[in-house]
């Protein structure tokens, strides 16, 4: 006799595919909201899921038709607790519910399918208490395929239930969105992802070691298919057990702990065992994107681990991970990290454009390895003055980023040159006071009702407390104070400057004083600078001594190319005006 022909495999993903919301996973916070308006009997007619792919939604769809059209002996009654098959939920399951309609909006765009579904809605259902509409990635539908469907999702027949689906929530019109009731389905996290693969495997009666489902939940990235389809992949390449080792073959990781070795080479300088473990890990058979890759996501958590140090609590790592990522965090500063995550970034870009893909990251290695071994601003300074160099701020460790950056703060150089100002060091656990007490603060002028303006100093600082850019920018820049007394001021209008200006001026003082003000100009051509002209002739003059500075033409020596960008002067000296004398007073016509 021959053998019964065995049924075709189940894969994973469609075998242990949920069938009511006790067994949707990772999804509590929708399935609390639907259980309470299931409760009060507050079910809307129209519903959009979204999220990313393998969280649900499709599934989370069908569980709705089947909590919608719920029917024992007692009759139909809608209800989320499904755990006792009702009369039409063997037939939702299978897909073959004449009254649960689902369609593919990637394959029916059109306003034709549409006008389908528009048709069939103004009939009852055949046997099930309501009519639902699954419609599966409808971000796809065209402009007018929307267009159609917005009069019916509006005012759909008391039967009538729609369920949306899609990954792509943005592409959906509002008009759509208006009239459904949202969920949005989240990520599953690592603990519960590892807790449901671990069930999972207990079912199938198949052993697993843990390192192995911390590797499948992090290629898995939240996803619920995704990682069965990785887990069912694993189970077939281990020949019926989960290893770490099998699951590194088939995924192409290199082993964690060489990566982590490889990180700690880089990170001290040694290029040579580095570029050695490179080799060792491509000849096992991992490819160099996913190498570069590896490094960035250790860069990353090591990163995450120096700023929240829970973050070293997480699942989904494994112990070398874990011990070995927040010792890193401890020895290494903030800007060696993001300094090495910057040239990895950019070494993963260049290995997947380069027609060898194990050069490039060699080369990008060799980058990152020279890039820790360089001085930091601080030592190349101290160098450069034949000074010692500053105590670091944050710890270096076991030899680690030798002559690396260290953890302090930003420090400007200090150029000694009239009116430069020198910018301290600020130490990170001092910084938040020397930013809410400055060294120099500059006094608000805390104006009267009324005014006194003594000086063409007090005029200019008066404007700009009044916030009048026009008469500040004429006093500095269009005119030149020739005498100031109470009352009365002479000036010299520069080149081009607009003479309605000093009856603009002669206004804006009788508003800010309560008095008349005598503005005149002097018949006499202009003489001197303007208050402008002077700040940028000291700016200039500062320039020119900031270049001529030993320390700069040092600096300019040993780096060819650089040059001066910028110098400060302080506050002072740039608003310096000294105060005009009264006039001489007036001589009698006799």
């Amino acid at each position: 006799m021959a053998d019964a022909p065995t049924s075709p495999y189940l894969v994973l993903a469609r075998k242990y595919r949920p069938r009511d919301f006790t067994t949707l996973v990772g999804q509590d916070a929708m399935v609390q909201t639907l259980g309470n308006a299931f409760a009060q009997n507050r079910i809307h007619h129209a519903f959009i899921l979204t999220g990313v792919r393998g969280v649900g939604k499709t599934t989370t769809a069908r569980i709705l038709a089947r909590a919608f059209n719920y029917e024992d002996a007692s009759g139909p009654h809608p209800t989320l607790d499904l755990s006792v098959e009702g009369e039409h939920c063997r037939a939702i399951i299978e897909g073959r519910h004449v009254d649960v309609i689902e369609m593919d909006a990637a394959s029916n765009t059109g306003i034709n399918d549409i006008r389908e579904i528009i048709d069939s809605v103004k009939y009852a259902p055949a046997s099930a208490p309501y009519k639902v509409y699954v419609i599966d990635e409808v971000h796809m539908l065209s402009t007018a395929a929307f267009n159609g469907l917005l009069k019916t999702l509006e005012e759909p027949p008391p039967y009538v239930k729609f369920i949306f689906a899609t990954t792509e929530i943005r592409k959906v019109p509002v008009t759509i969105l208006s009239r459904c009731q949202r969920f949005d389905l989240r990520r599953i996290t690592p603990e519960i992802m590892t807790g449901y693969l671990e069930s999972i495997l207990a079912q199938e009666g198949i052993s697993f070691e843990p390192e192995a489902l911390a590797m499948i939940v992090r290629a898995g990235e939240g996803s619920a298919r995704d990682n069965l389809s990785l887990l069912d992949q694993a189970i077939a390449h281990g020949n019926g057990t989960v290893s770490a080792a099998t699951v590194k073959a088939m995924l192409g990781l290199g082993d964690r702990a060489r990566i982590i070795d490889l990180f700690e080479q880089l990170l001290g300088g040694r290029i040579g065992e580095a570029i050695d473990t490179m080799r060792a890990l491509y000849d096992m058979g991992a490819d160099p994107q996913t190498l570069i890759a590896d490094l960035c996501d250790f860069t990353h958590l090591v990163t995450r681990i120096k700023v929240v140090p829970a973050a070293a609590d997480d699942v989904s790592l494994t112990p070398d991970e874990r011990v070995r990522g927040a010792e890193f965090a401890g020895k290494l500063s903030m800007r060696a990290l993001t300094r090495a995550w910057q040239i990895l970034f950019k070494g993963h870009d260049e290995v997947a454009r380069a027609n060898n893909g194990l050069q490039a990251a060699e080369m990008a290695l060799i980058r990152l390895a020279y890039a820790a071994d360089l001085p930091s601003p601080d030592d190349l300074i101290a160098k450069l003055s034949n000074q010692p160099a500053p105590a670091p701020a944050l710890p270096q460790g076991n030899g680690m980023m030798p002559r690396g950056p260290s953890g302090g703060g930003p420090s400007a150089l200090r150029v000694e040159a009239p009116q430069l100002v020198r910018t301290e060091a600020i130490a990170p656990q001092t910084q938040p006071q020397a930013m809410l007490q400055p060294q120099v603060a500059p006094q608000p002028l805390v104006q009267p009702a009324l005014a006194n303006v003594g000086s063409y100093k007090d005029l200019i600082a008066l404007a700009g407390a009044k916030r009048d850019i026009i008469v500040r920018m004429a006093l500095e820049g269009s005119m030149r104070p020739i005498s100031f007394e109470q009352g009365r001021i002479e000036v010299a209008l520069a080149d081009g400057a607009d003479p309605g200006i000093i009856a603009t001026l002669s206004a804006r003082l009788q508003a800010w004083t309560g008095e008349r003000w005598l503005i005149t100009v002097s018949s006499k051509p202009p003489e001197g600078l303007t208050i402008k002209q002077e700040q940028a002739k000291r700016v200039e003059a500062a320039h020119a001594a900031a270049h001529d500075d030993p320390l700069v033409q040092a600096i300019l020596e040993t780096f060819p190319g650089a040059k001066v960008v910028n110098v400060k002067l302080r506050e002072d000296a740039l608003a310096a005006t000294p105060d005009l004398p009264p006039p001489p007073p007036e001589e009698d016509d006799e």
